[in-house]
């Protein structure tokens, strides 16, 4: 049986991942395909978990009903809080551009990015910490899948930031602290799993699973698809494909 600590621990990899990320925007001048085309990749990687992982595994658990509910709620749930911090500046947080507004263009912007951020990573973590409480390991295809995905997030996120004019400070203190809580979300998922019923816990799976999935249609497609378009579905297909290949091993 895994426990709460090793749960913490696969958390915090995976968030470490957008520190990474956020590593290379900031201080690699990346070509803006270049970045589009790592998002596309790491799209498809996230549509993977979420189709024979997260939505599987839910169904697995609780049936339809439950796995339906859960993900019609995610998808809301996302949706409304990640309408209200766009209009606070934070809608173009996973972009590479110049359409990320700085502080002085929109004041309180940098708090939303900061909650979007935040927002887009603990769905992802907590799946991790339920599922290395349920079957005692972690799931490979998951941590890789969060990993993967997480690098052309921050990249991207990041590059935007610096062309904002946000500083380094501000940049890797916000994705240090998003990996710091990926591992406390990790926790908490392992630790709602010992209470919850079968059918809740498929629930909060599915959940996570329509948060993603929305994440990806709002935040990351559009990022893919600006600047390497005539590529991203091959590309997405890819990275789908290489995430299969892991939950198959």
């Amino acid at each position: 049986m895994g426990t709460v600590v090793e749960a913490g621990g696969w958390g915090l990899l995976a968030g470490a991942a957008l520190v990474m990320g956020a590593g290379l925007g900031y201080l690699v001048q990346v070509p803006a395909k270049l970045v589009a085309t790592i998002m596309a990749f790491g799209s498809g990687v996230l549509l993977s978990a979420v189709s024979f992982e997260l939505i599987d595994e839910a169904h697995a658990r609780g049936g339809l009903v439950p796995t339906a509910v859960g993900a019609l709620a995610g998808a809301a749930l996302y949706t409304g809080a990640n309408s209200a911090l766009a209009r606070r500046g934070a809608r173009h947080r996973k972009r590479s551009g110049d359409q990320q507004p700085s502080e002085a263009d929109q004041e309180g912007s940098g708090t939303a990015i900061a909650l979007g951020a935040l927002l887009d990573g603990i769905p992802e973590s907590m799946i991790i910490g339920v599922g290395i409480a349920s079957g005692g390991a972690v799931s490979v295809a998951t941590v890789a899948a969060v990993f993967i995905s997480n690098i052309p997030e921050g990249l991207s996120s990041a590059t935007g930031m610096r062309r904002a004019g946000r500083t380094p400070v501000y940049i890797f203190g916000l994705w240090g602290g998003i990996a710091v809580l990926s591992a406390a979300a990790a926790m908490l998922g392992f630790a709602l799993s010992d209470v919850l019923s079968a059918s809740v816990l498929a629930a909060i799976i599915a959940l996570a699973a329509g948060a993603i999935l929305t994440m990806i249609a709002d935040t990351m497609i559009p990022e893919a698809f600006e600047n390497a378009h005539l590529v991203t579905g091959l590309v997405t297909v890819a990275g789908f494909l290489t995430a299969f290949a892991l939950s198959t091993r």
